[in-house]
């Protein structure tokens, strides 16, 4: 695949969105205490929604397919994410939008509090009739098992390539009722608490289920990319970590996005892998998820694609 060619398909993000709001605090407050914030801001959010920004800023054109609910969060949310440039197919479902309240630590630590609301993933009938032409890549959270499955199934159908966000609460019964999602996936993206719940090698693990390359996030250490014996270890570059932690929040998000948009412009996964590092990195270095991922002009100006330090292991 030329990059050319693939420049001309659009990733397709299919999952959650819902409305963030951030508050900045100076320590967790004790029991019936009552702490001033330092600080607020709110954004559009959801693993999906997030990847999708990311991926418009690295420079591919982005769809998402989602659910939304008819209040004033849910016009906030499409509106934010039209601003994006991001394609958005989307059905309008009474009853809230998901709310998420991220209360965030110095240092960039955060505590999560997630209302689900009706927008944790789209409408059956939408992932079943929506058009898939030019799709390149289809990412997804699987948070509706069914409708998940009926997703991948598409796209296996179709030949497109997916990967799955292995986020913990979507496989709480056991990584098993994930399986016919994962059976064939391009990639799935394992958080370190994913990681812990699948055993000591959730690579190997996964490749069990079918799974044909695994990327590890690490937090601050980068990320491992795993396929078979074949290993790639990509950290950040130091002109990126010399930088203040400020917000985690969407830093996954934006490694996925980051590594499905460099792929699909024909980069290899080692070069893939080290961008998507380091526009994770980079995103923590500002507050919120969507309006602190970079663009490709940004990153290129703050490292240079050639600074990063990257291995491989046969």
């Amino acid at each position: 695949m030329t990059a050319r060619t693939a420049q001309a398909k659009s990733a397709l993000f299919v999952g959650d969105c819902g409305w963030d709001t951030t508050l900045f605090i100076d320590h967790i407050p004790e029991p019936d205490e009552k702490l001033f914030t330092s600080g607020m801001m709110e954004a559009a959010g959801g693993v999906a929604a997030n990847a999708a920004v990311a991926c418009a800023r690295a420079g591919v054109p982005a769809q998402a397919w989602l659910c939304l609910g008819d209040d004033a969060a849910g016009q906030a949310v499409r509106a934010q994410l039209s601003e994006n440039r991001i394609a958005v197919v989307a059905t309008c479902v009474p009853g809230p939008t998901c709310r998420c309240v991220i209360i965030l630590e110095p240092g960039g630590e955060k505590r999560l509090l997630l209302s689900p609301g009706v927008s944790m993933y789209p409408a059956a009938e939408l992932v079943r009739t929506a058009s898939l032409d030019g799709v390149g890549w289809m990412h997804t959270a699987v948070y509706d098992l069914r409708t998940g499955r009926e997703a991948v199934a598409r796209c296996r159908e179709r030949g497109i390539p997916w990967s799955l966000d292995l986020e913990p609460a979507t496989f709480a019964d056991g990584i098993e009722v994930l399986h016919a999602s994962l059976r064939g996936a391009s990639v799935v993206f394992c958080n370190m608490r994913a990681a812990a719940k699948l055993g000591p090698d959730p690579a190997a693990t996964l490749a069990t289920f079918g799974v044909e390359a695994v990327v590890l996030t690490c937090g601050a250490a980068g990320a491992i990319w795993q396929r078979g014996t074949e290993r790639v270890v990509a950290v950040p570059d130091a002109a990126i970590i010399s930088a203040a932690v400020v917000d985690t929040t969407g830093a996954g998000d934006c490694l996925a996005a980051w590594f499905i948009a460099e792929t699909l412009r024909g980069a290899d996964p080692a070069t893939a892998l080290r961008s998507a590092v380091n526009a994770a990195t980079l995103s923590c270095s500002a507050a919120g998820a969507q309006p602190a991922f970079p663009t490709r002009e940004v990153l290129d100006a703050v490292h240079g694609a050639r600074r990063s330090t990257v291995g491989r292991v046969a």
